[in-house]
C-alpha cells in the first residue's frame, strides 16, 4: 500500500505525488514558481522539505477551488489550447508538437493547464481583485531607486525674436538684436516687435516657440529663461542658431516624463512583489484554518 505523506483536509499527499513532482521539475514550465517563497526550482530538487511544502500548498489551493466551485470543463481548456494557438500564430496541432518537443505529454499538460486556469481564477478572486498600486507608489519607488530624479520639472511656454547671423554676419545680427532690445527696454509691444524684426519663420505668431520641459530645447534660453517671472523678457541670448531675445510666456510645474516613460512597468513590478507577499499571507492563514497531518 501507497505511503501517504500528508493529509490536507480531505486531500492526501502520497509518494508517488514526490515522484511526479520530480518529473514535474524536469519540464518547462511545469512548476509554478509563485510557490517558491524560500527556494528555486533547482533548489526544490533535493529538498524535500521545500517539496512537502509546495504539494501543502497545491493541494490547498485545490481544496479552495473546489470550495469556491471553479472547477473548469475540458471546453474551457480546448479554448485555452485556442487561445493559445492564436497568440503563438500555430495551428493547434502545431502547438500540441511544440509541446511535445519540450518533453510534455499532452495528457500531462492538460491536467496542468486545466489547474493553471482553475488557479488563476482562485488568485484573481482572492488576491489579484483586491490589489491595488497607485500612481504615487510608482513615483515613490521610482525616486527611491533614481534619488536623482524629481518626481516633477518645469514646462515653459516662450517667445522669441530671433536674429540670423547668415543674414549680413555675426556683428550685424548683434546690432539688430541690440536695436530691437533698445525698443524693447522703451517699453514697445514685444510681439509687435517680433513682427517687425524677427528672422524665425514664427515671427507672425508673435515669435512663438511652444511648450517646452526642462531638458528639452537650447540650454542656452534655457538658462536665459531659468529665474525669468511670467511675461519678462532676457537680455540678448547666443546659441549655435543665432542671437535671441526671449520672453517666458507661461511656466508650470509638470510630470517628469522619464518617470512617466516607466510608470507601467514600475506599477507591474509593485503589483507583481504585492502579490507574492499577499499569496504569502494568504496561503500562511488557509494552513492555519486547514487541518494538515504530515506522517513523516
Amino acid at each position: 500500500m501507497e505511503k501517504t505523506v500528508a493529509i490536507v483536509n480531505s486531500e492526501l499527499v502520497l509518494e508517488s505525488d514526490f515522484k511526479e513532482l520530480q518529473k514535474r521539475i524536469g519540464k518547462p514550465g511545469l512548476i509554478d514558481e509563485s510557490l517558491l517563497f524560500d527556494s528555486s526550482v533547482d533548489s526544490l530538487k533535493s529538498n524535500r522539505k521545500a517539496q512537502l511544502n509546495y504539494l501543502i500548498d497545491e493541494k490547498i489551493l485545490q481544496s479552495e477551488v473546489k470550495r469556491l466551485n471553479l472547477t473548469v470543463t475540458n471546453d474551457r481548456v480546448d479554448s485555452e489550447i485556442k487561445d493559445m494557438a492564436k497568440r503563438n500564430n500555430v495551428s493547434e496541432e502545431q502547438l500540441l508538437e511544440i509541446i511535445k518537443g519540450q518533453g510534455l505529454n499532452p495528457t500531462e499538460y492538460r491536467a496542468f493547464l486545466k489547474e493553471s486556469i482553475e488557479k488563476r481564477s482562485l488568485m484573481d478572486s482572492e488576491i489579484i481583485s483586491k490589489l491595488r498600486i497607485a500612481d504615487e507608489d510608482a513615483l515613490n519607488e521610482y525616486l527611491k531607486t533614481s534619488p536623482s530624479s524629481r518626481p516633477s520639472i518645469d514646462e515653459f511656454s516662450v517667445s522669441h525674436i530671433f536674429f540670423n547671423p547668415k543674414k549680413g554676419g555675426a556683428e550685424a545680427a548683434m546690432k539688430r538684436a541690440e536695436t530691437a532690445l533698445g525698443k524693447l527696454r522703451a517699453g514697445e509691444n514685444f510681439e509687435n516687435l517680433a513682427q517687425q524684426f524677427s528672422e524665425d519663420p514664427n515671427f507672425s505668431s508673435g515669435g512663438s516657440l511652444g511648450s517646452f520641459k526642462s531638458g528639452e530645447f537650447l540650454p542656452e534660453i534655457e538658462e536665459a529663461i531659468s529665474n525669468l517671472k511670467v511675461n519678462e523678457t532676457t537680455q540678448i541670448v547666443k546659441s549655435r542658431m543665432g542671437y535671441h531675445i526671449v520672453k517666458l510666456t507661461g511656466k508650470k510645474l509638470t510630470t517628469d516624463p522619464k518617470f512617466e516613460a516607466r510608470k507601467e512597468a514600475i506599477k507591474a513590478q509593485l503589483m507583481e512583489a504585492s502579490f507574492k507577499r499577499q499569496l504569502k499571507n494568504w496561503l500562511q492563514s488557509k494552513r492555519e484554518e486547514s487541518s494538515i497531518r504530515i506522517n513523516e
